[in-house]
């Protein structure tokens, strides 16, 4: 069976090595010229099933207006962008009640461990053909300032415990014998919660290592290629037509993140993912500024991920639309947030030495990736992960595998189709 994988991120990547590991024949297209041009190229660094929850919380909705037009707040609604998410916006708050919210982070916990898993799996298999990304099982801290919230976290860790997640309480005096570079904030810090099984790696690198090695096993890459519309025939996934012409295919795996929608839509279906902007910045660590542990700051909304000797600061949720567009003071305003955790980073935000990124991450309305196959015969989908991709490839792919091998139990995939 020949399978055509739409989208290089880190999703279509993965996908795309499931299936040609599993012995499918695979075509990968991919609208950039190289691989995790997007969402995939700057992200948090964080493998981390302790935070698989969705982001629609529930009270986001308030969330949204109180920080309505506030540039330095860590969730912002673009006015601009609100014609575009009316329909999608309105869902997106229906999936915030309690029941549903719960019932979604239980899902991509236990999605989230599982990926885990295959993630370390492929990193110790894959080693020796030279797959390196930076990979560390380090466990993952997250700092609180507010002992209301970190008692509420608690609660929330204790019930994740049944799919899997581990964590242990730390006061203070161990958060900072765990982590030194806290010690200037140690009056601030009312405690932490340590997550063991948790890990971090660079979500590029992983990328563009994983399709070299799957090109060497026969995988076919076909970078700078645009996809124009999914063909049928009686129905059925027949063709992909890009604007270098058709390529025939058995079946169709769209992982092409907020892109996605437009191609389902001539098809009669309805894809509910719209793209949520983060920002990340990249600075070198030195003797001055060092990171042991990535850390969550519970207050501020950003992650501190040390990635090799360089440490990723990122954060914020912006609904902008489609506009992918870099914008310093937003930028800047990480750098600033994650400066009340380490003072120790430089106080001015700066191009050359911090590596600024934007990029535009696909959310379903539900908060749940959409995986599996759909009401179209051969079409397949991996997408609308949001925030939470690069933590759900390993395992996301293979899922999708196994729905395309038909292996999959009708169950396992039901939480996450369209």
């Amino acid at each position: 069976m020949h399978v055509v994988v739409i989208g290089g991120g880190v999703m279509g990547v993965t996908t795309a090595w499931y299936l040609r590991e599993a012995g499918f024949e695979v075509t990968l297209l991919d609208a950039a010229p190289e691989p995790a041009a997007g969402a995939s190229h700057a992200n948090g660094g964080m493998l981390h099933a302790s935070h698989a929850e969705p982001w629609n919380t529930p009270g986001v909705g308030l969330d949204l207006l109180r920080y309505l037009g506030r540039e330095d707040s860590p969730l912002l609604m673009r006015p601009r962008a609100l014609p575009g998410l009316a329909g999608w916006g309105l869902r997106f708050l229906w999936h915030s009640r309690h029941s549903a919210f719960e019932r979604h982070a239980l899902v991509n916990a236990r999605l989230a461990a599982f990926s885990l898993r295959e993630t370390r799996r492929l990193s110790r298999e894959l080693a020796d053909e030279g797959l390196a990304f930076d990979f560390r099982e380090s466990g993952i801290l997250k700092i609180f300032r507010d002992p209301d919230s970190l008692a509420r976290n608690r609660s929330a860790a204790e019930a994740m415990q049944t799919e899997g997640v581990h964590f242990e309480a730390w006061d203070t005096e161990q958060v900072i014998d765990r982590e030194p570079a806290l010690a200037g904030v140690r009056d601030e810090l009312c405690g932490g919660l340590y997550f063991p099984d948790d890990a971090v790696g660079d979500a590029r690198r992983f990328t563009a290592g994983l399709l070299e090695i799957a090109r060497r096993h026969g995988l076919r890459y076909r970078p700078a290629t645009r996809v124009r519309r999914l063909r049928t025939f009686q129905g059925r996934i027949d063709a992909i037509e890009t604007y270098e012409g058709p390529v025939a295919a058995d079946a169709c795996v769209v992982a092409s993140g907020y892109e996605a929608p437009a191609l389902l839509r001539p098809l009669g279906l309805h894809l509910p993912v719209a793209p949520v902007k983060g920002y990340s910045l990249t600075l070198p660590m030195d003797a001055e500024l060092r990171l042991d542990l990535p850390l969550i700051d519970d207050a501020s909304k950003v992650v501190m991920t040390p990635l090799g000797d360089r440490l990723r600061l990122a954060g914020t949720a912006e609904f902008a639309g489609r506009d992918a567009r870099m914008e310093d003071r937003r930028a800047a305003n990480v750098l600033a947030q994650c400066r009340r955790t380490l003072p120790g980073l430089p106080a001015q935000f700066d191009h050359e030495t911090m590596a600024p990124w934007a990029g535009l991450r696909p959310m379903s309305d539900r908060g749940t990736p959409i995986l599996g196959p759909t009401a179209v015969p051969g079409l397949h989908l991996n997408t609308g992960a949001g925030h939470l991709g690069w933590t759900f490839a390993c395992g996301a792919a293979a899922q999708v595998r196994d729905g395309l091998a038909g292996m999959a139990p009708e169950d396992s995939l039901a939480a996450f189709r369209l």
